[in-house]
């Protein structure tokens, strides 16, 4: 049996190919052991709804990218908030957008939590080591 079957997984949305790499690695470095699964625009999370609906488990957390292809992030957030079920799932932005703008907006959608993307590798797995530690290991989930 899996070790890791338990643990509730992952859910990054991320279209840049060479962060979507840093942040993976950045995990792998920290031994990341909750299962990441990967939505590379919005259409591709919007498709993790039917899933969830049909009873695969919640995700901990998703990490979610505002400038995305086909489906933006921010209206992946106003989706998933206005979902009786989904909205309890945290959500955290991991974008590299300093817009004023996008934060507000991500917060009065109902973001838990807004990170501008590290440049650097050690920063960002000093990033993936609190995300770890906060929303897989000490956050209390309400589902």
């Amino acid at each position: 049996m899996n070790a890791t079957a338990n643990l509730p997984s992952i859910l990054l949305v991320e279209d840049n190919p060479m962060d979507l790499d840093l942040t993976l690695r950045a995990f792998s470095k920290k031994k990341f052991v909750n299962d990441i699964q990967i939505a590379r625009d919005g259409e591709e999370a919007l498709a993790f709804f039917p899933r969830w609906e049909a009873g695969e488990a919640l995700p901990a957390v998703i990490l979610l990218d505002i400038n995305l292809p086909k489906v933006n992030g921010l209206e992946v957030l106003r989706q998933l908030k206005a979902h009786e079920r989904f909205r309890r799932i945290p959500v955290v932005v991991l974008t590299s957008s300093r817009e004023d703008r996008d934060l507000k907006a991500a917060y009065d959608l109902g973001v838990n939590s807004y990170i501008e993307k590290p440049v650097s590798f050690s920063k960002f797995i000093e990033v993936a080591e609190q995300i770890e530690l906060y929303w897989c290991v000490l956050n209390e989930r309400p589902f």
